[in-house]
């Protein structure tokens, strides 16, 4: 579990040094984002990984790497957003968005750690399509739930779901990551 919690936080450097430079290009324009078109933004990103996984190949530039960093800033942000109270002005300052992006890193990093002590690291075993299926997955139970009003009766809840798209997409990463490495 040591070579993966080092995994996730190089993982986790490389997402929050692009989502700095990104606040510092556009400020916090996602503020005026709700929720909902927040769950949608990723699974735009979801569907197309698994649409470039099964054609093979890819027609525009963006890698299927920066998707996934895609799915593991806008869930971090989604939390973030949910937090937030709705007087919050849209333009926060940097510094602030930053504790607040490392505040959510640290509860996931430690859901992580939990659950690879529970199942054993389970997902090194996994293939990245199976995960990238997984947050498809998490995103139509999160899609529900919104679509019910956040009302459940059993769901582990919206925050919960989020956590583990992050987790699966930083898992993705470093398998694409060890696979490109292999000699």
């Amino acid at each position: 579990m040591e070579r993966t919690s080092g995994q996730f936080d190089l993982v986790i450097q490389k997402c929050r040094e692009l989502f700095s430079r990104k606040t510092t290009d556009y400020g916090t324009a996602w503020r005026i984002l709700r929720p909902t078109s927040l769950t949608d933004q990723l699974l735009i990103k979801a569907k197309r990984i698994r649409s470039v996984q099964e054609k093979g190949i890819q027609m525009i530039e963006d890698s299927v790497n920066s998707e996934f960093i895609g799915l593991v800033n806008y869930s971090l942000l989604a939390l973030i957003q949910r937090q937030l109270p709705p007087e919050m002005p849209l333009e926060l300052p940097l510094p602030q968005v930053l504790e607040w992006y490392d505040r959510e890193v640290a509860t996931t990093k430690a859901l992580m750690l939990k659950k690879n002590h529970d199942y054993g690291e389970i997902w090194r075993d996994m293939r990245v399509s199976s995960m990238t299926d997984l947050v498809l997955m998490k995103l139509l139970r999160i899609k529900q739930i919104e679509d019910n009003g956040e009302q459940t009766q059993v769901s582990e809840g919206i925050d919960a779901n989020y956590r583990d798209i992050i987790n699966y997409a930083i898992f993705a990463l470093i398998k694409i990551e060890e696979e490109n490495t292999l000699p």
